[in-house]
C-alpha cells in the first residue's frame, strides 16, 4: 500500500507526457519549447526496488529456489515408487501431472522475463525425462506406445500453452526434451516406431508454425532427429532377422509409413508455403525435402512389392511435369529466382530417375534423347538456360546408358566396333539436333559457353565416329583393312573435322566449334605418336604426317578467310 503513490504519480507523469505529444501534433508551432520545459520540470521517475542490482540477483536466487523446489518434489515421487506404498501407475500419473504444471507456470511468466520461462521449463523437462525412463525401462510401468503418447501430450501441452504469445523458451525446452526422450527410448526399448510418430507429429506441429509465420527455429532439430530415426529404422529391418531378434516384427504398412508421412507432411508444407503464399524456399527446406524424398523412396525399394519400383519411376515422371509447371507458371516470372531453378532442377533429377526405374533399358536412351531435344528447344524458344542444363543432362545420361561413348571412343582411338545399334543412332540424331538448336555462345557466360561446347563435341564425335565406320566399310569392300588402315582413317577424319570445324565456326560465329577444331589438332600430335608411328607401316605413316602438316597449315588460314566473310 505504501507504494501506491509513487505508482499514481508515474502513471500521472507519463499521462502528462502523452498528452503534450498529442498537442505537439496538433499545434506544430511553439509546442517544441514548451514541451520541453514541461520535460524538464518534471520530477525524475524513481527507480524501484525491482529494477535494483540486488533485487535482481534476488530474483534469479528467488527463481532457482523454486526450482530446486520442483526437482525435491521429483526425487519424492521417485521415493513413493520405490517404496511401493502407491500404486506405480497412481505415481507414473502423478508424476506426469506434475511436470506438465511447471510447463504451464514457464507459460504464464511475464512477457519477456525469458529466465524464469526457461527455468520453469527446465524443470518440468528434468522432472519427466527421469521419471519416464524409470517408468519405461526399470519399472515397467509404461509400455513403449504409452511412453510415446506421453510424449506427445508433452509436446502438445507445450505447443497449445506457448502458441498464444509465441514464448520460445516453452518451445525449445519442450522440443529438446521430446527429442532426447524419444530417441533414447526408442534405441534402449528397441520399440522405433512409436518414437517415430512422436517425431513426426512434432514435425506436423513445427511446419503448421511455419505455415502460420510462427516459426520458433527448432524445426531444424526436429527433422535431424526424425531423418535419423527412420534411417535407424531402415537399416535395423533391412539387415537379416536374424541380426534383429530383439526388435518386433513389423507390417509392410509400418515400414512403408514412416518414410512416406515424411515427405508428406514436408511436401504439402512446401507447396503451401511456396505456391501458394509466394515464400521463397530455405536451404533448409531444399535439403530436408529431397532427404524426405528419398526416405520414402528408398522405403518402397526395400520393403515395397517388386513392382514399388516402376510406380516410384512413374510417380517420379508425373512429379516432375508438375514441378516444370510450377516452375514456369507460378516462379518464373518472380523477383526472386530461388524457388525456380530449385524447383527447375528437382524436376529434371525425377524425370531421369522416373525414366531408369520405370522404362526399359532399350528404351531410356530414346526417351531421354527425345527429352533433351524438347528441352533444349525450349530453352532456345524461351531463353532459361535452366532447360539447356537439362536437356544436357539428359543427351549425356543417353549417350552413357546406349554405349554410345564407349563406341565412339572405340571407333576414333581402339578396336572398331561393330554397327552402331539404334539407339546410338537415335542418341547420335539426338546431339545434332540439341547443338543445331542452341543458339551461338559468342559473347555469353561462361556456363553457356561451357553448355555449347559440350553439344558440339557429343554430335561432332557421333559424326566423326559414324565416319570412320562408313570409311572402314567401304574399305572393307576392297581389301581386309589392318591396323595401318584404320589408323589412316581415323587421322584423314579428324583432319577433315578439325578443317571443317575451323571454317564453320568462324563462318558462323560459333566460336565453340573454332576451339574444339584447335583441340582436335593437339588429339592429332598424340594420335600421330600412340598410333600411326606404333603400327610401321611406313607409306601409310608419311600419308598421317603429311595430312597432319597441311591441317596445320590449313586451319588458321581457313578460320581467318571465315571470320572476313
Amino acid at each position: 500500500m505504501n507504494d501506491l503513490p509513487d505508482a499514481l504519480m508515474r502513471l500521472e507523469a507519463r499521462v502528462e507526457t502523452l498528452e503534450q505529444r498529442v498537442y505537439a501534433l496538433e499545434h506544430p508551432a511553439g509546442a517544441q519549447s514548451e514541451i520541453t520545459a514541461q520535460v524538464a520540470s518534471s520530477p525524475p521517475a524513481a527507480v524501484t526496488d525491482d529494477e535494483h542490482p540486488a533485487a535482481l540477483t534476488t530474483g534469479v536466487f528467488s527463481v532457482m529456489g523454486r526450482a530446486m523446489l520442483g526437482i525435491a518434489g521429483a526425487y519424492l515421487l521417485r521415493a513413493v515408487a520405490e517404496s511401493s506404498s502407491l500404486p506405480k501407475t497412481a505415481v507414473a500419473a502423478a508424476a506426469i501431472v506434475y511436470a506438465l504444471g511447471w510447463l504451464a507456470w514457464a507459460s504464464r511468466v511475464k512477457a519477456g522475463d525469458w529466465l524464469v520461462g526457461t527455468t520453469y521449463a527446465c524443470t518440468s523437462a528434468l522432472i519427466l525425462a527421469p521419471m519416464l525412463w524409470e517408468l519405461t525401462l526399470r519399472f515397467n510401468v509404461l509400455p513403449a506406445t504409452a511412453s510415446a503418447a506421453v510424449v506427445c501430450g508433452f509436446v502438445l501441452a507445450a505447443s497449445v500453452l506457448a502458441w498464444k504469445r509465441n514464448f520460445a523458451p516453452v518451445l525449445w525446452v519442450s522440443n529438446l526434451t521430446a527429442v532426447a526422450i524419444a530417441l533414447s527410448l526408442a534405441i534402449a526399448s528397441h520399440q522405433i516406431l512409436p518414437f517415430i510418430a512422436v517425431l513426426l507429429l512434432m514435425m506436423l506441429i513445427n511446419e503448421y508454425a511455419a505455415s502460420r509465420d510462427r516459426e520458433s527455429g527448432v524445426r531444424v532439430l526436429v527433422a535431424l532427429a526424425a531423418d535419423a530415426a527412420i534411417w535407424a529404422l531402415f537399416y535395423i529391418y533391412s539387415s537379416p532377422e536374424g541380426t534383429r531378434a530383439d526388435y518386433p516384427p513389423l507390417s509392410l504398412a509400418a515400414l512403408l509409413a514412416p518414410g512416406l508421412g515424411l515427405f508428406f507432411i514436408f511436401g504439402l508444407s512446401l507447396l503451401y508455403r511456396t505456391v501458394l503464399k509466394r515464400k521463397t524456399i530455405t536451404v533448409f527446406e531444399t535439403i530436408e525435402t529431397t532427404i524426405a524424398f528419398l526416405l520414402a523412396a528408398f522405403s518402397l525399394i526395400y520393403f515395397g512389392p517388386p513392382a514399388s519400383a516402376v510406380a516410384l519411376g512413374a510417380f517420379c515422371v508425373v512429379l516432375s511435369g508438375a514441378g516444370y509447371a510450377a516452375a514456369f507458371v507460378y516462379f518464373d516470372n518472380a523477383h526472386e529466382r530461388r524457388n525456380y531453378l530449385v524447383f527447375a532442377c528437382w524436376s529434371a533429377a525425377l524425370l531421369l530417375a522416373g525414366s531408369l526405374l520405370c522404362l526399359p533399358r532399350g528404351w531410356q536412351p530414346v526417351w531421354l534423347s527425345f527429352a533433351a531435344i524438347a528441352a533444349t528447344f525450349a530453352s532456345s524458344r524461351l531463353q532459361r538456360m535452366a532447360l539447356e542444363l537439362h536437356g544436357m543432362a539428359y543427351l549425356l545420361v543417353a549417350a552413357w546408358i546406349s554405349g554410345m561413348l564407349n563406341e565412339v571412343f572405340d571407333t576414333l582411338a581402339w578396336t572398331l566396333p561393330g554397327a552402331p545399334g539404334m539407339s546410338v543412332c537415335i542418341v547420335s540424331v539426338g546431339a545434332v539436333l540439341c547443338y543445331a538448336a542452341i543458339r551461338p555462345c559468342q559473347e555469353k557466360g561462361r556456363i553457356r559457353q561451357v553448355l555449347a561446347i559440350v553439344f558440339a563435341a557429343l554430335a561432332i564425335a557421333a559424326l566423326a565416329a559414324l565416319i570412320v565406320q562408313g570409311l572402314a566399310w567401304l574399305m572393307a569392300l576392297k581389301v581386309i583393312p589392318g591396323a595401318h588402315h584404320l589408323a589412316f582413317i581415323r587421322t584423314f577424319t579428324v583432319c577433315a573435322a578439325a578443317i571443317a570445324l575451323a571454317y564453320s565456326g568462324a563462318h558462323w560465329r560459333r566460336m565453340e566449334l573454332t576451339r574444339i577444331g584447335y583441340a582436335a589438332l593437339a588429339l592429332l600430335a598424340v594420335k600421330l605418336v600412340l598410333e600411326d608411328l606404333r603400327h610401321g607401316h611406313l607409306a601409310f605413316i608419311a600419308g598421317s604426317i603429311f595430312l597432319f602438316a597441311i591441317t596445320l597449315i590449313v586451319v588458321p588460314r581457313v578460320a581467318r578467310t571465315g571470320q572476313k566473310i
